[in-house]
């Protein structure tokens, strides 16, 4: 069977940002599986362009464990860099290419490994699971992520291989993303007074939001678990205004809140648009009765955080040979198998140091030891009931 090295190199060839379809590499691993005699299941997107991919080996029944990791990458456009980026080049031990590291490494070990886990006989179930959209919000996980949830034969455990550098990892914090759209009334700018500037009201939102990121801040809110230890505020996009000599009546900003699994971002939202609504749009409304202030969500995901005394977290310490727990700063797909009823740890291949950036790689070390954790894996289910 090919190593872990030799498919990886296939899952590259494969163009899956996100903006593309997945379904050249999903054919590609429903096949690998079926000529292992493994059936598999797609849950498709609407359009049908995309698809999870969902197998599972071992006896019937609830519990086990799956292994899960999502197929698409970021793009490329506008990086520098200095081999193909969806061609794997190895040099000095490192393996280049779009995804290496996140994530398509950890599924070319969980693909490499599956012959060892059909030895023998496994006493627990073992859960393949391959996602889309994961780069734009954790999307496509959501179709399976219901269908598990409601679905008798459940697995325990969840454990998610994007790039920890093979340190166990337990949580992560939340995303929620919104826009405000702020509608004023246009006028000239000599009678300024006469209008309701989008853009001044705008700001006066994002300099509350400033005030919300300082309380969010102050160290009895800390976690020294993550960095930073406390939840956070930022505005990352505005538009607005189309001349300086008028009066803008439109202004649009995108914020989000990266939060510890402990807060609710909600609850910002919630003052956010009580703000709105109480101190500034009875003043824009004096002026321009049509003036209003409107909230919608973009993509979001909840954060984990899982127990280090749970049933995941010991197995996690097994197979790994390591009980410093961690966690990290970016999101996965982790906190929604979680509320799925599913206790899902991290651990896998490569650094987030060099994913999304060009020339991104993992080294051959690092499948070298995940290749060791999955055939560690492979022998506690062979074992255990």
């Amino acid at each position: 069977m090919p190593s872990s090295s030799a498919i990886l190199a296939d899952l590259i060839a494969f163009d899956t940002t996100s903006r593309e379809s997945n379904l050249a590499l999903i054919d590609y691993a429903r096949a690998y599986l079926a000529g292992l005699g493994i059936d598999s299941q797609l849950l498709f997107n609407a359009e049908r362009s995309k698809a999870n991919l969902h197998a599972r080996l071992g006896p019937a029944g609830a519990g086990g464990v799956m292994l899960s990791g999502h197929s698409d990458v970021v793009p490329v456009d506008g990086q520098s860099w200095s081999v193909p980026a969806f061609e794997m080049t190895e040099r000095d031990g490192r393996l280049y290419g779009r995804g290496t590291a996140d994530m398509k490494g950890f599924l070319a070990c969980v693909l490499a490994s599956l012959p060892a886990f059909l030895e023998k006989p496994l006493r627990l179930p073992l859960h393949i699971a391959i996602s889309y959209d994961e780069e734009v919000g954790c999307l496509g996980v959501r179709s399976l992520v219901e269908q598990l949830h409601a679905s008798p034969e459940r697995p325990d455990i969840c454990l998610i291989g994007e790039p920890t550098e093979m340190r166990p990892v337990l949580g992560h914090k939340g995303k929620l993303a919104m826009r405000c759209e702020v509608h004023g009334a246009a006028c000239h700018s000599a009678y300024a007074p006469q209008g309701v500037n989008a853009i001044e009201y705008a700001a006066r939102l994002i300099g509350k939001l400033g005030e919300i990121g300082c309380r969010l801040a102050a160290v009895e809110h800390h976690d020294s678990r993550f960095d930073p230890p406390y939840s956070t505020v930022q505005t990352g996009v505005i538009q607005g205004g189309r001349a300086l000599n008028i009066v803008p009546a439109e202004c649009r900003f995108d914020f989000e809140m990266r939060v510890l699994p402990a807060d609710d971002p909600q609850t910002v939202a919630a003052e956010l648009r009580d703000y709105a609504e109480r101190a500034l749009l009875p003043r824009m409304r004096a002026v321009s009765a049509a003036s209003d202030i409107r909230f919608s969500e973009l993509p979001s995901y909840p954060g984990l955080l899982t127990d280090p005394a749970s049933q995941a977290a010991e197995l996690l310490a097994l197979i790994s040979g390591s009980r410093d727990f961690s966690t990290v700063a970016f999101g996965t797909e982790g906190g929604l198998f979680d509320q799925a009823g599913i206790a899902t740890v991290i651990c896998g291949p490569g650094s987030m140091d060099q994913g999304h950036k060009p020339d991104e790689f993992v080294t051959l070390e690092q499948l070298d030891s995940c290749d060791a954790l999955l055939v560690r894996l492979g022998q506690w289910m062979q074992r255990h009931s």
